[in-house]
């Protein structure tokens, strides 16, 4: 249903802090011995930005085919000199989607993605792009690491991840992607494997698409096959009327659902179309908290224990329908409770939402 790549056999790690992640990033850079590959939507030419500008050029210059994709919005602000300077250094690099006259002007579709692998044999993705923010915040006062999540793939999904890469590579290079990858559905591979019998971890690769809706499929189904929870955090929730209905669901039918969403956002806007499904998802049985730091930004579910996703796919128009995202999901009881002790630690320096609270500070509509 989502058309998944899966795999067995892969090691997985989970990540919940910036800075983990970017010394875990670096190191695989470092010990790349054929191939970098490195995907961001938000690229900066920050500190952390000339880390990996530091890296990509010491890998292109042990003679390693490295490559970076970022995308023409996420990387706004940094000069043109910080890609030329990675070019002139023998790291190829493309721009997905630069604003121009075109279908859209360029505005949309984005990649939202955020990506390294290397080798083929080992991945990075999930929620984390290249930023300071991630290891020291961006507000004035009280400076704090924006909270996500990221998780590290070693093994057969890694080809996979790379395979995603490539297509998105050439989609940036104006290439048109095969007719079978046109297609509104196409084939999943690996979809028929039992995690009873396979080696842990089972991977599938979601490659989400404009207008394929494949994460919100994935939700419906997780929703659907439930039986004690369901555990969400979204950065940026503004969810349609079929996710709203999955979680409410699930909660009637005595399933654990939780949701954990930011009480500070770098687009404050965003909390006031959040907030205005707090009463619905209440109602219904749904738990909602807000994190009290600077910004949680994670997109990451699970769901019985067993069914983990961590990616870049936020529950809002613009992450199901429109823009180019990637996540993966792991089916492994290991990873899930690891997962599960992530999320209620979140919780713990959180806090749970009320209706009674919440309605009375809602204004009052004729």
């Amino acid at each position: 249903m989502t058309s998944a790549d899966v795999s067995q056999g892969n090691d997985v790690t989970l990540f919940s802090e910036g800075a983990a992640t970017f010394d875990a990033m670096i190191e695989l850079i470092d010990n790349a011995r054929e191939s970098v590959a490195l995907e961001s939507y938000i690229l900066k030419a920050d500190t952390v930005g000339k880390r990996f500008a530091d890296a990509l050029t010491r890998a292109a210059k042990r003679g390693v085919h490295a490559q970076l994709l970022a995308d023409w919005f996420g990387k706004r602000g940094i000069g043109r000199s910080y890609l030329r300077d990675l070019h002139s250094h023998g790291v190829q690099v493309r721009v997905f989607n630069p604003f121009g006259f075109r279908r859209w002007l360029g505005i949309v579709p984005r990649d939202h993605r955020k990506l390294l692998v290397v080798d083929s044999a080992a991945a990075v993705t999930g929620g984390i792009g290249i930023g300071d923010e991630w290891q020291g915040g961006i507000l004035r006062k009280r400076r704090l690491a924006w909270r996500d999540t990221c998780v590290r793939v070693a093994g057969p999904a890694a080809k996979d991840l790379m395979g995603a890469f490539g297509r998105m590579w050439q989609r940036a290079g104006g290439e048109r992607p095969p007719r079978s990858e046109r297609k509104l559905t196409r084939a999943a591979r690996g979809a028929d494997l039992d995690p009873a019998t396979c080696a842990a971890s089972v991977v599938g690769v979601v490659e989400g698409e404009p207008g394929r809706l494949r994460v919100g499929r994935a939700l419906h189904l997780q929703a659907a096959a439930a039986q004690r929870s369901i555990w969400v955090a979204s950065a940026y929730f503004v969810p349609s009327f079929a996710e709203i209905e999955a979680l409410n669901g699930a909660a009637r039918d005595g399933v654990d659902v939780r949701l954990l969403v930011p009480s500070k956002y770098d687009h404050p806007w965003v909390h006031r179309l959040t907030k205005g499904y707090y009463n619905r998802l209440l109602r219904n049985g749904v738990r909602i908290w807000e994190w009290r730091g600077e910004m949680m930004h994670a997109k990451t579910a699970v769901v019985d224990g067993r069914w983990t996703r961590v990616g870049s796919t936020d529950f809002n128009p613009l992450g199901i329908a429109i823009n180019f995202e990637l996540d993966a999901i792991i089916e492994d009881s290991k990873i899930g409770a690891a997962a599960e002790a992530m999320f209620e630690n979140d919780l713990s320096r959180s806090k749970e939402m009320r209706l009674r609270a919440h309605t009375a500070r809602a204004p009052r509509r004729r």
